[in-house]
């Protein structure tokens, strides 16, 4: 009868939980992608601080100079980006690392597919800014003119090198899915973080291209 209510008692006692906590990887990317909010918030500060110093008139003056079309389907581009990069955060959930079907497929495309791809259209951003800066320094316009073209390529040219960034980080994890014998839960992870950087300057290059390029 005691063994009968030992084993009872042990059948009754509740399992031991594992507490679900948030993953730290993540936890400090967000925490670092908030501190580089406030940078970007000090230089959205500085344009509007220079523009009440020296003027509308003055900033429609020079804002003028700037190829708004241009920076238009580069916006897009950019943005449109973030789909293929949230593609392949959910073909790295579902541990999908490669396609497995035609390159015309789409649904059948891996994380590194969906991410060349989210790459591709960052490096076409880039390469359309640079293009825009030479254009601009070739009509006159080099960052030591005024305040206003120290403001214009401080930001932009700020978040350019952020967007080089992201890229690296795509090269990044994808290297590691070749190097790697399978696809681990790090792998993951580091994926899942890469989108979150990405998408940070996407938002941050809406809120650039409005201020500068529409708001005049």
């Amino acid at each position: 009868m005691a063994a009968v209510a030992t084993a009872t008692a042990t059948q009754a006692a509740p399992a031991h939980r594992v507490p679900n906590r948030p993953n730290l990887v993540s936890v400090g990317t967000i925490v670092w992608l908030a501190s580089e909010l406030m940078f970007f918030a000090a230089l959205f500060a500085i344009y509007f601080t220079l523009r009440s110093v020296s003027g509308n008139d003055f900033f429609k003056a020079n804002a003028a100079h700037l190829n708004v079309p241009l920076s238009a389907v580069n916006t897009i581009i950019l943005v449109s980006s973030s789909f293929p990069c949230q593609f392949g955060v959910f073909a790295a959930e579902r541990h999908q690392v490669a396609r497995t079907g035609s390159l015309w497929n789409l649904r059948r495309y891996g994380m590194r597919e969906w991410y060349a791809l989210a790459f591709l259209l960052g490096a076409v951003f880039i390469s359309l800014q640079v293009y825009e800066y030479s254009s601009l320094i070739r009509d006159g316009h080099p960052i030591s003119e005024n305040q206003w073209t120290s403001i214009f390529y401080l930001a932009t040219g700020f978040h350019g090198l952020h967007v080089t960034g992201g890229l690296f980080a795509f090269l990044m994890v994808m290297g590691r899915t070749y190097k790697a014998r399978r696809f681990s839960h790090d792998q993951e992870v580091a994926a899942v973080v890469v989108s979150y950087y990405w998408h940070f300057v996407d938002v941050v290059w809406i809120g650039l291209f409005s201020v500068i390029y529409l708001i005049k």
